[in-house]
């Protein structure tokens, strides 16, 4: 069997960037309050009516393209992960494809949230690795902030997230000292509803009302603590159990990058897993948290610095609403 790899990466945000300062103007809270509780100093949001993921996703995928040396023409295949679809149905897959200029190749849709880009990333591999597929775009975009409670009320939680999106290219690997080694899935759907949002809902008759919107549960809930305890629980042990599947050890690792939720949850993975400050990459000072596209947007900035480069062995994880949680060994 053969094995696949990531040939190429990219990112795009939104012009429009909002700081801690900004939202002092709209809700009570202040610079130094959401930087200690969540390392995040700006984020991006889309400015214009009509500005979906599928719309973020182009240039994020085009750039990827490019960085693979491959065009639209040779893609085969598309899987889309997001939480927040341009429509309820089709899923953002349909829209973007016409929007890269492809046509009738098969494309789908992944709603597994914060571990969306991982989940998509393994569906990938087992396609290039059983030869289904030899081309496929792994996209993770999010419109966030048009479905944000900006006011008080909902500060907890909008401080928290941006606008994004991020890219891959998955194709088979030319040698073995390169590609995918290992992805790991979990999900325990018993605490769903510790992070969610509740409405509208198919379940509802209607599927929304007045009520909904007056009471905010049309907004996302997060049980803050219970996120956190799992988080740091859950984020080092799948790290692990991917390595061990890829026959790795932590020593082996040149990086580490974690879905970006909160920098909080990062320092306190990194002291459990007992590594140095270098060895785990954040960027959610920048961007805040971009649910799926957080790890391709981290992925791409990483190779721009300088930290992943041809031999390097990473490690990518992630955790969130589900609950899920995956982790992948990627040799660059």
């Amino acid at each position: 069997m053969r094995r696949s790899k990531i040939a190429g990466y990219g990112f795009y945000v939104p012009e429009k960037v909002v700081t801690n300062f900004d939202l002092e103007k709209i809700m009570d809270t202040t610079n130094d309050w959401i930087i200690e509780r969540t390392g995040i100093e700006e984020r991006h949001f889309v400015d214009k009516d009509f500005t979906g993921p599928s719309d973020l996703a182009v240039q994020a995928c085009q750039d990827a393209l490019k960085d693979a040396g491959k065009t639209v023409e040779d893609v085969d295949f598309i899987i889309f992960a997001t939480l927040s679809p341009d429509y309820s149905f089709p899923g953002s897959s349909a829209f973007l494809q016409p929007k890269l200029g492809i046509k009738d190749v098969g494309a789908m849709d992944i709603r597994n949230q914060c571990t969306g880009f991982i989940y998509g990333l393994s569906v990938a591999d087992q396609f290039v690795k059983t030869g289904m597929y030899n081309c496929i775009l792994v996209v993770g975009a999010e419109v966030h902030s048009t479905g944000m409670d900006l006011s008080t009320e909902g500060r907890d939680v909008a401080v928290l997230f941006g606008d994004g999106a991020g890219a891959a290219v998955i194709t088979p690997a030319e040698n073995d000292t390169e590609g995918i080694l290992s992805t790991v899935l979990h999900a325990n759907g018993a605490y769903a509803k510790e992070l969610w949002t509740e409405n509208p809902a198919s379940c509802r008759m209607p599927r929304i009302n007045k009520k909904m919107i007056d009471e905010g549960s049309i907004y996302p809930f997060m049980n803050g603590r219970a996120v956190f305890k799992h988080a740091i629980t859950k984020f080092p042990n799948v790290i692990l159990e991917s390595l061990e599947k890829a026959g790795k050890s932590l020593s082996d690792v040149d990086l580490v990058i974690p879905h970006q939720a909160n920098m909080r949850i990062t320092e306190a993975v990194r002291h459990r897993l007992k590594l140095p400050e270098e060895k785990v990459f954040s960027n959610i000072q920048k961007y805040g948290n971009t649910t799926a596209a957080s790890i391709p947007i981290a992925m791409t900035e990483a190779r721009d610095q300088g930290l992943i480069k041809k031999g390097s062995l990473v490690s990518i994880a992630a955790f969130g609403s589900g609950f899920t949680w995956a982790g992948a060994i990627i040799q660059f």
